[in-house]
C-alpha cells in the first residue's frame, strides 16, 4: 500500500465537519485498555440478556481481529443534545390515521432524550460509509460501525482524545458533556492518532449517586441487570418487580447519570435537524400511547429508536409508569389492556391497576 499524502487526516476531519459531526480523531489499533475489565464484567454474567456482549470477548477487544491489517481507528462523535420544545399555543394538528387523537388528559412519560428524533443508527453510519469513500480513494479498506459492531468504541474515544470514560461508564466530552452518539471506522490507513484527552471526573460522584436503582456499583462498573435503561430496552421479559417504583414514569430508557454530569454546563444544542423531538415525546399521555395497536405503534414510531423495541415491550412499560403516576382515569384503558392477547401487556397492566386501586 503506498503511503498516503501527509494531509489526508486533515481533509478526513474537514469531511467529517462537513458530514455534521461535531469531533474527529483518530486512535491506534491495539487491544483495548480495559479489555480485563470487559472480561470480569462478562464473567460477572452483570450484561443480563445481551448474550452478544458474552460472544467473542477477545474480538470485541481486539480491533485487529475484525479487521486484518488495520493500522487505524477513526471516532467521531454528533451531538444530540436538543430542547423540549415550548408548549404549543395552537391546538395540535390532527393524528396520523389510526393513531389517536393527543391531547387528553392524564399523565405523561419520560423518553430518554436521545430517543427523542430519528434514529441515529442509520443517520451515522450513512454518513461513515461517505467518510469511507474518501479513505478507499487513498487505497485503504474500512469497516464503519455504529453501535453494531465488535468494537469497545469508547476506550478507543478515549484514547483518540475524544473525552473519558466517566465514573458511569458513558463516555464525556468537554465540549458536548454527555450528549453525543460515538461511531468509528477501522481503517487501513496508516493514520497519526492523536494525544488521549485524559480522565478530568475528580473526586466527582454524581453520576453514581444520581442511579435510581444503584446499577453503578462501583466507578466504571454497571450492572446492567439494574440499570432502567436497560430494564426498559434491552431486558425482553417482565420488569422485576423490585424496579417497579424506581422506574416512575419513564417509558423507554434512563438519563439521570447523564444528566447529572456537570460537564454539561459546556454542552451546547446539536445543529443536527433530526434529532429534534417528535410531537409525542412531550405532547402525548400514557394513556394515549397505551391505545396503539401493532399497525399504530409501527406508524408512530418510523424511523425512531423506539420501534426497535416493539409494541409489547413499550407498553410494558407505559403501564408500569401509569402504576406509578396513573389515576382512576386511566382504569379504563388499563383493564382494556389487561386482558390484550400478549402476556406481557396484560401482566403489568394488571399490576397497574392494583397499583392505582392500592393509592385510591
Amino acid at each position: 500500500m503506498s503511503t498516503p499524502p501527509p494531509d489526508l487526516k486533515a481533509a478526513i476531519v474537514a469531511a467529517a465537519r462537513g458530514l455534521g459531526f461535531d469531533d474527529c480523531r483518530v486512535a491506534p489499533i491495539h487491544r483495548a485498555s480495559h479489555a480485563d475489565i470487559f472480561a470480569d464484567w462478562v464473567a460477572d454474567g452483570t450484561y443480563g440478556d445481551m448474550a452478544w456482549m458474552a460472544r467473542n470477548t477477545e474480538r470485541r477487544s481486539d480491533p485487529s481481529l475484525v479487521l486484518p491489517g488495520a493500522r487505524a481507528m477513526i471516532v467521531v462523535a454528533m451531538n444530540y443534545c436538543v430542547d423540549a420544545p415550548a408548549p404549543a399555543s395552537a391546538p395540535a394538528a390532527p393524528a396520523p390515521d389510526g393513531l389517536p387523537q393527543p391531547g387528553a388528559a392524564g399523565p405523561a412519560g419520560v423518553i430518554a432524550r436521545y430517543a427523542w428524533g430519528n434514529d441515529y443508527h442509520d443517520l451515522m453510519q450513512d454518513r461513515l460509509r461517505q467518510l469511507c469513500d474518501l479513505l478507499a480513494a487513498h487505497g485503504g479498506v474500512q469497516k464503519p460501525y455504529v453501535d453494531t459492531g465488535p468494537v469497545l468504541e469508547r476506550d478507543f474515544a478515549s484514547d483518540a482524545g475524544l473525552g473519558w470514560n466517566g465514573k458511569s461508564t458513558v463516555q464525556i466530552h468537554p465540549k458536548l458533556g454527555t450528549w453525543f452518539f460515538l461511531g468509528e471506522i477501522l481503517t487501513t490507513l496508516p493514520l497519526p492518532a492523536d494525544r488521549p484527552f485524559g480522565d478530568h471526573c475528580g473526586k466527582c460522584t454524581r453520576c453514581i449517586t444520581a442511579c435510581p436503582t444503584h446499577a453503578i456499583t462501583a466507578p466504571r462498573r454497571m450492572d446492567a441487570r439494574r440499570c432502567l435503561s436497560y430494564l426498559t430496552i434491552e431486558h425482553q421479559g417482565p420488569i422485576p418487580l423490585e424496579f417497579r417504583h424506581a422506574l416512575g414514569n419513564r417509558i423507554y430508557g434512563c438519563d439521570d447519570c447523564l444528566a447529572a454530569c456537570p460537564w454539561n454546563r459546556f454542552a451546547r444544542s446539536s445543529r443536527e435537524a433530526a434529532f429534534a423531538a417528535r410531537e409525542y415525546v412531550h405532547g402525548w399521555t400514557l394513556r394515549e400511547f397505551l391505545g396503539l395497536d401493532d399497525d399504530g405503534f409501527r406508524t408512530l414510531f418510523k424511523g425512531s429508536p423506539i420501534k426497535r423495541l416493539k409494541r409489547p415491550g413499550f407498553l410494558r412499560n407505559v403501564c408500569v409508569a401509569l402504576g406509578n403516576t396513573g389515576t382512576a382515569g386511566d382504569l379504563p384503558a388499563l383493564h382494556t389492556a389487561a386482558v390484550d392477547p400478549n402476556a406481557l401487556i396484560a401482566e403489568h397492566a394488571a399490576w397497574a391497576i392494583g397499583e392505582i386501586e392500592r393509592r385510591a
